[in-house]
């Protein structure tokens, strides 16, 4: 069974905890079904989730059952980005894709809109880039953004993905179709 909808579904590894100075990459637990039912039935975020219809609980349940599996047998992680000193859900940080022969994978990262703006997001990312090349030997990242969100743009350029295409027309949203840009990170 897969979510996978521009990011991915709900796997994590196990007892994998990621620490900054005031965040905390995750796993997956039970206790975040509140805030993936929350983020997943968000209509504004739909567009980046490529999501057409509501999650259930009962659903999103199923899938932290499943949260056991690794990235090497489901092909991707989601991880929670958790505030140090709270211990509160921020938003989500993913790895999909995951091609281990050619050591690639994609990246996908949500802030809750709440919690933008404090740096979650860039402190995420560096932890996980750092993760990937030497945890999971990967060579290279890669991440699809619209054109038009430029704090993705900007947060990505600042972690040195550099901008090596343009998908056309590729994203059909409120009534009009839209670029997406692919950008990479390599080792």
């Amino acid at each position: 069974m897969s979510l996978n909808r521009g990011y991915p579904c709900f796997y994590s590894v196990k007892k994998m905890i990621l620490n900054t100075k005031n965040s905390t990459l995750r796993a997956l637990e039970p206790e975040d079904l509140e805030f993936l039912y929350a983020i997943e039935n968000n209509e504004s975020i739909w567009e980046v989730s490529h999501t057409q219809t509501p999650f259930s609980k009962y659903v999103l349940k199923q899938y932290l059952e499943n949260a056991h599996l690794d990235i090497f047998e489901a092909k991707q992680v989601r991880l929670i980005i958790e505030e140090k000193s709270t211990k509160k859900q921020v938003g989500m940080i993913d790895l999909f894709d995951f091609n281990p022969q050619h050591k690639r994978a994609g990246v996908g990262i949500l802030i809750h809109p709440d919690f933008q703006k404090n740096g979650f997001a860039s402190e995420a990312l560096s932890l996980l880039i750092s993760y990937a090349f030497s945890r999971l030997n990967l060579h290279q990242l890669y991440a699809n953004i619209a054109a038009d969100n430029s704090k993705s743009i900007s947060l990505f350029t600042k972690h040195n993905f550099k901008k090596v295409g343009v998908k056309k027309e590729w994203i059909f949203s409120e009534g009009k179709f839209k670029d997406e840009v692919l950008f990479q990170l390599i080792k």
